[in-house]
């Protein structure tokens, strides 16, 4: 954790104590290997009953944890903005170099050889962090949808996902969350009428045309937020928005509350993400397709020794050390974690072989 006092700061007793209740849920979701939002820590106080579902209560919960990360009393990693990201390339000192850093990135396509092409789409940027968290493990692309999908990103999904639904003649399912209100359920109907609507289509121009292949439907899975989740795991209602061209049907069969996806716990969402994905997974396949993966890229590392000529044992002991240490940098069982363990249990292994 990075604590750094920039501006000391007195705080009164009722913000200590929101302070130590903000470091306990950071604790929390850390042991998970989860990052937070602002939105995701006013959930759970709102949920536990520590202060009132309003925007007058937000605002202050987010002025007290900015005070106390100037003051050094919060981790300035614990909460993230995952709206504003700089981007750029990665550089390297030479190709034996970038080899032995980017094998671990080395991966085939684990459902090639399954009935299923899966992807995850979620209402909000808020929580990606969530899908980071269980979608890079299962080989699924994710997206988020950001509201209501343009009908340019929409026709690309469209194509993709029937391109791929066509390799190897499989079924492409979108699983989608999204809040509970008139807008967020209505997005789950907007996207399979779309998607659906876009994809009835083939190809002419490409070597792998079948005239034969009929285009199936794309599956559309919502799994949160629903009614029956908002029964069994009580998250914070907020008013439906009257405004919203949709409530009048929405406020008719749900009533005149509505419910955020960002309240559930993320282990929640992950357990139901899972869940979904194993429910499309031939698990047999799966185990055989890892394992070709983890044996093709044990070669890339044995192309990098073959480039920079150093002893085979001398480069593995390196990344040893190497993935021993990312690791301790690392959150336990957070997707760095797993990652530099992937890579030690592979060196390891490689040892062992030369040995």
């Amino acid at each position: 954790m990075t604590l750094i006092c920039y501006q000391p700061r007195k705080f009164s007793a009722s913000s200590k104590e929101i302070i130590r209740r903000a470091n306990e849920i950071i604790r929390d979701y850390q042991q998970q290997g989860l990052d937070l939002t602002l939105r995701q820590v006013y959930y759970v106080f709102v949920s536990k009953g520590w202060i009132p579902n309003n925007q007058t209560e937000y605002k202050r919960l987010g002025s007290i944890l900015n005070d106390a990360r100037m003051a050094g009393e919060i981790s300035w990693e614990a909460i993230e903005d995952r709206t504003r990201n700089l981007r750029g390339r990665s550089h390297w000192a030479d190709p034996a170099n970038f080899l032995r850093d980017t094998a671990h990135w080395y991966a085939e396509d684990l459902w090639s050889d399954q009935d299923h092409y899966v992807e995850v789409w979620i209402e909000k940027d808020a929580l990606v962090g969530v899908l980071q968290a269980v979608c890079p493990r299962n080989d699924v692309p994710y997206f988020s949808c950001r509201g209501y999908t343009s009908q340019s990103e929409m026709w690309s999904a469209a194509i993709r996902l029937n391109r791929a639904a066509r390799r190897g003649d499989r079924q492409a399912v979108v699983i989608h969350l999204g809040d509970h209100d008139p807008s967020g359920v209505d997005m789950s109907r907007d996207i399979r009428d779309r998607l659906n609507g876009f994809s009835n289509i083939r190809f002419k121009d490409e070597p792998a045309f079948d005239p034969d292949w009929e285009p199936k439907d794309i599956e559309v899975r919502r799994i949160a937020l629903t009614m029956d989740q908002v029964r069994e795991y009580n998250p914070p209602p907020n008013p439906a928005k009257m405004t919203d061209a949709r409530a009048q049907g929405y406020v008719a069969e749900h009533g005149d509350e509505s419910w955020e996806l960002d309240a559930l716990e993320p282990r929640t969402l992950i357990a139901l993400i899972q869940a979904e994905i194993d429910s499309c997974k031939d698990q047999e396949r799966w185990d055989a397709a890892v394992e070709q993966q983890e044996a093709n890229r044990t070669r890339v590392i044995a192309a990098s020794h073959q480039l920079d000529r150093k002893p085979i044992k001398d480069i593995l002991t390196a990344q040893v050390k190497e993935a021993k240490a990312d690791m301790k940098r690392a959150k336990p069982n957070s997707s760095a974690y797993a990652e530099a363990q992937g890579r030690l249990n592979l060196a390891q292994r490689l040892l062992k072989e030369e040995e």
